[in-house]
């Protein structure tokens, strides 16, 4: 993939997240923008209001098979895990066959961090820190409340 179609794809990835931005509860609104294997637009997710669903949940079943083989577009690293016990984010990717991921910034959150050990540890191509800044801003109060724990 190019350096421009990858800022191109992660700028719409945010856009997506900003506009829930704030209506998430306790959880960032996350963007996820899915290309199929030959770089078509097949899925887009943003977190739902509430926190549920998370944006790759959302854009993975958009893009259903079309996703083997593509990328995923991420503004905040894929959990590790979830609350409820349901799949992670990290482990649904893998399950549909993404080949490489792109995320602007690593999650703090203990539930969270360490999904990109299991995309890595599953043979997924991972990239970081493409909308790094801009990331940072947007997560900033989430960032700081995971801190304070």
């Amino acid at each position: 993939m190019s350096q421009r179609r990858d800022r191109r794809m992660m700028g719409r990835a945010f856009a997506l997240a900003r506009l829930n931005q704030g209506l998430t509860g306790q959880n960032p609104s996350v963007g996820c923008i899915l290309l199929d294997a030959d770089g078509h637009i097949v899925g887009a997710g943003v977190t739902g209001t509430g926190g549920r669903p998370h944006a790759e949940e959302i854009a993975l079943e958009e893009a259903g098979t079309r996703a083997k083989g593509g990328t995923a577009y991420v503004t905040l690293e894929p959990c590790r895990e979830r609350s409820s016990g349901a799949p992670s984010c990290a482990n649904k990717l893998v399950t549909a066959g993404i080949a490489r991921v792109v995320v602007a910034i690593e999650d703090p959150h203990p539930t969270a961090r360490d999904g990109l050990r299991i995309l890595r540890e599953a043979g997924i191509r991972v990239e970081t820190g493409l909308g790094k800044r801009q990331a940072a801003r947007l997560y900033g109060w989430f960032f700081r409340a995971t801190a304070a724990g």
